[in-house]
This record gives structure tokens, sequence and C-alpha cells, in this order.
């Protein structure tokens, strides 16, 4: 595995792959790997000839400066799992050659970005764009691999996609889970452990409220979440600083990203939840249809 940290050295690997008719499978990354990484990993070996991974904390889809300072950053145990998991290059560069000139670019997403994440997270999803842009521009992949658990991510890089025209087809990787379904996350790093064994309850729940939807409305699956997370703590006898802190809990068309009403509202229908606890933001997802 080459490791490259500089673009020049990347146009050159990408020249010479391109030259020789190779087809290129990009997997980005801000590192802190784990295997739900490695997951995407595996899949673009099994599609592509060549196998780029960028390892960059993009700074500017960070709008709380604290929670850049604290993302885990893990280089060397990180090239270690690439060169394992079969990935050709990894392109680690730093902030100041990725972005040589300050970036004024801003996209804009319309009602995708409206909802969830975007309210919350001004200016992260143009932020996003811009680094995947970037990437897209200095790998010429042919395809790119997305873990489901951002899924609104992954409907702002296609509708990014349809933007700038790039025929470059998405690939979405289901979510690996720790054996107790835990999602796993870069950010589980910061758990401890009195709160990393809560955590699964998280999931626990949507798998409840998938249930639940057999036989209740929208509505009422909607607050049982919300509810059963938020006094989660109470109800077990846990401390005040193990409680879940549901930030929102969305049920919405699979592809719109807009709430949907009523079961039949959509064919397509996918349930996406943030929840801080202990200072942690954890993300999660479950398809009802």
């Amino acid at each position: 595995m080459q490791t490259i940290t500089t673009i020049a050295a990347l146009n050159a690997a990408i020249e010479e792959a391109k030259n020789a008719n190779k087809t290129i499978g990009l997997v980005p990354t801000m590192g802190a790997l784990h295997e739900g990484h490695l997951s995407l990993i595996h899949k673009a070996r099994e599609q592509n000839d060549l196998v780029v991974v960028s390892v960059f904390v993009n700074p500017i889809q960070f709008n709380n400066k604290e929670d850049l300072a604290k993302y885990p950053r893990t280089v060397e145990a990180d090239c270690e799992k690439l060169s394992s998991a079969g990935a050709d290059i990894a392109f680690v560069p730093s902030v100041e050659e990725m972005y040589p000139e300050p970036v004024n670019t801003v996209y804009h997403f319309g009602p995708i970005e409206e909802v969830m994440e975007g309210p919350r997270r001004p200016g992260h999803f143009s932020g996003v764009a811009v680094v995947v842009r970037r990437l897209f521009d200095l790998t010429k992949p042919n395809r790119a691999y997305f873990g489901e658990k951002d899924y609104q991510q992954i409907a702002i890089i296609r509708n990014l996609l349809e933007q700038i025209k790039y025929p470059i087809e998405i690939v979405p990787c289901p979510i690996v889970r720790a054996e107790d379904g835990l999602a796993l996350s870069s950010r589980n790093m910061r758990l401890s452990a009195e709160a990393r064994a809560v955590a699964p309850h998280i999931y626990a729940t949507l798998q409840q409220a998938v249930e639940m939807s057999e036989v209740e409305d929208v509505e009422t699956v909607h607050d049982f979440v919300i509810d059963t997370l938020s006094s989660f703590h109470e109800v077990n006898g846990l401390d005040e600083n193990l409680k879940f802190e549901p930030e929102y809990f969305e049920i919405v068309n699979d592809t719109t990203l807009q709430p949907i009403s009523d079961w039949k509202d959509a064919k397509g229908i996918v349930g996406c939840i943030a929840v801080w606890l202990t200072g942690v933001r954890l993300i999660d997802m479950v398809r009802f249809r």
C-alpha cells in the first residue's frame, strides 16, 4: 500500500491507473477506523482495480470547534488497518494541502438539508460537499463508498453529483454493528465504560419501534422512541450522567428525507436518530419499510 500525503503524488498515481484503464473505488474517511470503515474497503476491493482511501479530518464540516478538537486521530493505526484490508492508496493530506486557499464555496441542497442534521449543524453539509467534491476531483473514481449510518449524508452526496454532473456510482453499505447492536462509530472511542454499556439501548429501542410500526401509527412510534430513551436512566435506576438526550428522531421518506405522518405516505421509510450520551453525539438509523 502507498501512503500519499501530497496532491501531486496522488495525481501521478491516479493518472497511472487511468492510463492503464483501471477502475477506481474511493472510500472517504476521517480516520479512527473501525470494522464499519473496513467493510467499505472490502466492498470497494471487490468492485474495483484500485482502492483509494482518504484519511482526513475535514475542519470545514464541523460547526462545533470543541467537537473538532476532540475527534479521535489515529493515523498510524489507521494505515496499518488499511494495508491489511487491501487498500492500494491511503491519501493522508494535511489541512494546508487540501485547502491551500480559504474555502468560499457554499453548496445548497434544498429540502433534504432542512431536516434532521441540517438545522442542528449549520454549514455541515456544505463542508461535506466541499471535501467530497475535492476528493472526487483528485481521485476521479468510478465508484465511491459510504456507510448507511450517515443516511442523510448519502442523499446529500447524490444531490451533489446531480449538481456537478459527475458520472460516479454511489455505493451505500450497510451499518456494521458490535455484537450488542451498537452502530460502530469513531465517536464510540470517547464513551466511558459505563456509557458504552448502555449505548446499545439506542438500537434496541429502534428495533422495538420497527415491531410497533406494524400495529401503531407514526406519531405513537415516534413518541415511544423519544420517551423510552429519555426516561431510560430513571426507569433503570442509573445515574443522571448516563441519561440519553435525544436530539431528534425522524421517521422519513427514504428518498426525499421528508417526515411522514402515515405509514402509507411512502413506499420506503427509515427512522434516523441523534442521541447525546455523556457529551458524545451518537447517530443511528433503522428501516421500517
